[in-house]
């Protein structure tokens, strides 16, 4: 991994560690620590300012395909082509649980906090002390089989699942209440968590899969398989179309205030800079 200067693209650090792809990576809040996972099935926790690796988690069976952030960071959690998704300790560098197994690969992982008005479920025992800012999140769950799960993080309890039109790949949290989630065949799904039974909506732009989802402003940004990637404002009357990528997949957005990142199979990170959503 390579960690850049946003300003004028210059290489700061190179984080290496992993075996074989790594497949996703994120900054902690405080900006100054990354954690990534990787085909080899680990998961990894990283220092930005020397490149030094302070923690390896080991337990899943197969590449670990997302990672989420639970408030600051004392608790990290993962997703794996194992169909498990676990909650890790970053202090102790241990799993403080298997929060779902799900029998087939999940894709994709995003926490949130719940609507007042869920019922997220009882842990069956007491939570480790270890567990910090778990109570009264969700975990979405963007699973191979086609289903779209939400659970209970501190219960490890179903909250709902919804049945889509092909593989879910990504999901993530619009606000307490509002749910995306994108498909291999290229749905992208607005569901509202108290009543998941019918979507809000459903944005089919082509049938590339969504590949990534990102909130942004009123709205949100989607990329997907055949280069395309869009920001879409409130209520859908809005849409910016992200050019350059050409037809290669477009894996990944990131934003920061009014700058929008790109990474794409060509080996490109592209920025874009808006100005007047």
């Amino acid at each position: 991994m390579k960690i850049w200067q946003a300003a004028n693209g210059e290489i700061r650090r190179l984080l290496e560690g992993h075996v074989y792809d790594v497949n996703c990576c994120r900054f902690f809040p405080s900006g100054l620590v990354v954690l990534s996972g990787g085909m080899d099935a680990q998961l990894k926790v990283w220092s930005a300012e020397d490149a030094s690796c302070v923690v390896t988690f080991k337990g899943h069976k197969g590449g670990i395909l997302d990672t989420a952030i639970v408030d600051r960071g004392r608790n990290v959690l993962s997703c794996s082509r194992d169909g498990t998704a676990r909650l890790w300790d970053c202090g102790k560098s241990a799993c403080l649980g298997v929060i779902a197994d799900c029998g087939s690969p999940i894709n994709g992982i995003a926490v949130g906090t719940a609507d007042d008005s869920l019922n997220l479920g009882t842990p069956e025992k007491p939570p480790s002390d270890r567990e910090i800012g778990t109570e009264g999140k969700i975990l979405l769950l963007a699973r191979e089989d086609k289903k779209l799960q939400g659970v209970g993080l501190q219960s490890r309890q179903p909250v709902f699942l919804f049945v889509g039109s092909d593989a879910f790949n990504c999901c993530t949290f619009l606000s307490s209440t509002y749910i995306l989630a994108g498909t291999q065949d290229g749905n992208i799904y607005q569901l509202d968590v108290r009543n998941t039974n019918t979507p809000i909506q459903v944005v089919h732009r082509s049938g590339a899969p969504v590949l990534s989802l990102l909130p942004y402003r009123d709205g949100f940004v989607a990329s997907q398989g055949d280069g395309t990637c869009f920001v879409i404002q409130q209520d859908l009357d809005y849409v910016l179309d992200l050019t350059e990528a050409d037809c290669d997949p477009v894996y990944k957005v990131a934003s920061w205030e009014k700058q929008i990142y790109t990474c794409c199979r060509d080996g490109i990170v592209r920025r874009y800079q808006l100005s007047d959503l």
